[in-house]
């Protein structure tokens, strides 16, 4: 986990063209993927040593202005921005004056689980643990309930179960996201104990994750929609929204879909069974 930093910023400016950035590239072939080092530290105005200094993780304090200047030149968006100047906060060993406890799921998110009906919803607490689930959310990672309760987490699911491969359509895409997801939550707080090791996890333990990680996509969801091939009842494609709950870093996810629909049908039928076998939700603190 060592200079992520220098890492980052090799991955952005392999992800832009000299075109990109208002220059023409010089004659000959281009042994580096992206923009050249030289280029980046010309267009946003620092010294070539400098900039060099930063990617090798020689350089910890850049200024405020100098990561503007850097977030331009390498046209990061204000997530990957943020993402950015929480790495250079680590990296000085300051410490993120925004992080908060983590606190005890509330019983009026409990009571909202039970409130969206026949909709599968969960609660995810810091680096996607599942904290609880109504009875339909638990049914449609089908095969989490399999694992202990502290052990369900939805990214180690979507990278380690096997039943997700077939579950989620179009995997690859999903769990290309779901990394990209997870790269803001590590950008928020690097030094979580439970977070790295769920990386480490993945790291050792999946055959796609690592490159997934190292291509330091950061993307937060919020929303979307995701396709399913659920083996009790079907296919269908189901909207989902992303809650952050005031007073923490919980998120409640509830899933949905248009009623009068074939995916709502398979929505439901998903509800009336897992209730079924499934009387109360999952919880754990």
């Amino acid at each position: 986990m060592s200079n992520e930093l220098g890492s980052f910023l090799k991955a952005c400016r392999a992800r832009r063209k000299p075109g990109d950035v208002g220059i023409t590239a010089g004659p000959g072939v281009r042994r580096t993927p992206g923009l050249r080092r030289e280029e980046v530290a010309a267009v946003a105005g620092i010294s070539m040593d400098y900039y060099t200094r930063l990617e090798q993780g020689r350089e910890r304090h850049p200024s405020e202005a100098v990561l503007d200047a850097l977030a331009r030149t390498l046209q990061l968006d204000a997530t990957e921005r943020q993402y950015l100047s929480n790495l250079v906060r680590h990296s000085s060993g300051s410490p993120n004056p925004m992080l908060r406890e983590a606190e005890p799921l509330r019983p009026t998110v409990l009571r909202l689980l039970d409130m969206v009906g026949e909709a599968p919803a969960y609660v995810l607490g810091g680096g996607n643990d599942m904290v609880a689930a109504n009875p339909a959310g638990l049914a449609l990672l089908t095969g989490i309930d399999q694992w202990p309760a502290q052990r369900r987490n939805t990214t180690r699911y979507l990278f380690l179960h096997p039943a997700a491969r077939t579950l989620f359509v179009g995997w690859r895409e999903v769990a290309q996201h779901s990394a990209a997801d997870l790269r803001v939550t590590y950008g928020d707080n690097p030094a979580d104990r439970r977070l790295t090791a769920l990386i480490d996890e993945l790291t050792a333990k999946s055959e796609e994750f690592p490159a997934m990680w190292a291509s330091h996509q950061v993307q937060p969801k919020a929303a979307g929609v995701k396709r399913f091939d659920h083996p009790a009842v079907g296919r269908m494609d189901l909207d989902y929204e992303v809650l952050a709950v005031r007073g923490g870093d919980q998120r409640l996810v509830i899933y949905q879909a248009e009623p009068g629909t074939p995916d709502h049908d398979a929505m439901t039928l998903l509800g009336i069974v897992s209730r079924r076998e499934e009387p109360h939700r999952t919880h754990h603190g």
